[in-house]
């Protein structure tokens, strides 16, 4: 008993050591191309000033409302749920730049573990975060090279396809086979409870194909297109504060800034 209670608390352990280092490498991922970006474009704000900061604050509570109204979809098992939370984490990557995004995604999950909890010893809170990271990292980083609209809409496609993708893998080769351990379910239960939904999905990757590729994908194509709208009308708040011919350039004609 001691001895099964200890392998749990080791793998529990090693899990959040895993989460930990997962998000340090996002970081240092977004820091390093939000320098670079900054380089190309001449850009001398600082990364994280004391206003970006505030509102870096504001808009992950936003997203932690948000994210709270998460809701089940027909084609997926009931423990995948989609929620929209990343539409003002986009938005502060578009307006501040990927460190911001990365902040932002952060903080939300750590407010909604905050007033939740967890219900998944954190694998789906890792899940949230990792795939949402897919989505708004790629995002502002091509956003941030490229402050147009042609450049948002470029971005909203690449953060599309990388959530798509990593969230499809990631389930595929680490999130799933995580929360069957941490749990103590065999694979082929998860699996069951896909097949009951849909008979074609038979495996692992006939899984997260059918069920979570679509629910990715059909996340990524809503935050993108509702982003799209309201960001123009968002900058000007979010922008407030820049020098003067800093904010005149990033407001010229052709610019979604």
């Amino acid at each position: 008993m001691n001895e099964t209670l200890l392998q749990g608390v080791a793998a529990h352990t090693a899990y959040v050591l895993s989460f930990l280092g997962i998000i340090f490498a996002v970081f240092l991922i977004a820091y390093a191309a939000e320098r670079i970006a900054k380089k190309r474009t001449g850009d001398t704000e600082r990364i994280l000033s004391t206003r970006r900061i505030a509102v870096i604050g504001v808009f992950s509570a936003i997203a932690c409302v948000v994210h709270l109204f998460d809701f089940p979809l027909p084609f997926a098992p009931p423990f995948y749920k989609l929620d929209f939370s990343e539409i003002p984490v986009l938005i502060t990557g578009f307006a501040y730049g990927p460190v911001a995004g990365v902040m932002t995604e952060f903080i939300k999950v750590l407010l909604k573990l905050a007033v939740k909890g967890t219900s998944t010893a954190f694998v789906g809170d890792l899940a949230n975060f990792v795939v949402g990271c897919s989505l708004v990292v790629p995002a502002s980083i091509v956003y941030s090279f490229f402050k147009s609209r042609k450049g948002a809409i470029a971005a909203c496609v690449t953060g599309t396809v990388m959530i798509t993708i990593c969230g499809t893998l990631l389930n595929a080769v680490y999130l799933l086979p995580a929360f069957a351990a941490l749990y103590g379910m065999p694979m082929e239960s998860l699996i069951a409870m896909g097949t009951a939904i849909n008979g074609n999905i038979t495996g692992v990757m006939s899984f997260v194909i059918l069920a979570v590729a679509p629910m990715n994908l059909l996340k990524g194509v809503s935050v993108s297109m509702v982003t799209m709208l309201v960001y123009k009308s968002l900058s000007p708040f979010m922008k407030e504060g820049l020098p003067k011919k800093q904010l005149k350039n990033s407001t010229v004609s052709g610019k979604l800034m």
